[in-house]
């Protein structure tokens, strides 16, 4: 499994398009909307908008990860990588850990940067730090499972590509990241309920502002762990037919 996750981290490091996706697009795309939505607003509102925007874009653009995810693994599926895996001791659930670890480090770093930048440059509160260092951890573990899941299920990277923007952009407006979610019809108001999200961006702004209580810390928790453990299992049952797919 480690030579799996060392191969894995090696590949992203060189990959400069991964580099576009998880920061460079991000950080101009926050920048453009805090400078659209802030202007001509008071300090008030402009603060309560960066509080927002920053997580909210955080959250949307780590999902993009699942294109990177889902690529690797149509690749090691054409050129006879995971037929060869196969015919070794590592067994599938090893497998897949040892492919979904280096996102989940990638990930990670993704999001203690594009916060920092937000600190940085926007100065935006971080008033519980261990509530938001944990909602980090279970936010990369929610979106790399689901990537995980998607990764085995998609069969050309055209399919990836299309389900990850919806995945991300759908999720992203109706989860309320583009736009408060009591500003939305009430039926959408329910819907984004549903979506992760949500739940992963009302955490991040209270815990940023220090607002996060224990019994909403804990129920966020466990429904980003939650969709995380079911895209991994999802990924495992799927996994079959993903190798018999497989070239070689």
């Amino acid at each position: 499994m480690n030579a799996v996750i060392n191969l894995e981290l090696k590949k992203n490091l060189q990959d400069r398009g991964l580099l576009f996706w998880t920061l460079i697009l991000p950080i101009v795309f926050t920048i453009l909307f805090i400078s659209v939505f802030t202007s001509g607003a008071s300090e008030t509102e402009s603060q309560q908008i960066i509080l927002s925007i920053v997580p909210g874009y955080t959250v949307m653009f780590v999902f993009f990860i699942m294109i990177t995810m889902t690529e690797s693994f149509l690749k090691d599926q054409k050129i006879g990588m995971v037929a060869r895996i196969a015919s070794t001791a590592l067994s599938a659930y090893l497998y897949l850990l040892g492919k979904w670890m280096p996102y989940m480090y990638i990930v990670f770093i993704q999001i203690v940067i594009l916060l920092l930048f937000g600190k940085l440059v926007y100065n935006i509160p971080l008033e519980q730090p261990v509530y938001l260092f944990v909602l980090s951890v279970l936010l990369t573990f929610m979106v790399t499972g689901l990537g995980l899941a998607l990764a085995v299920i998609v069969k050309t990277s055209n399919m990836g590509i299309a389900l990850t923007q919806v995945v991300a952009l759908g999720g992203a407006v109706l989860g309320g990241l583009w736009m408060p979610v009591d500003m939305m019809p009430e039926f959408l108001q329910t819907i984004s309920r549903f979506l992760p999200q949500y739940w992963a961006h009302q955490a991040f702004q209270d815990a940023m502002a220090g607002t996060l209580g224990m019994m909403d810390f804990v129920q966020s928790s466990c429904i980003l762990f939650g969709f995380g453990l079911v895209g991994f299992i999802i990924a495992l049952f799927f996994y079959p037919n993903f190798l018999k797919r497989a070239k070689g």
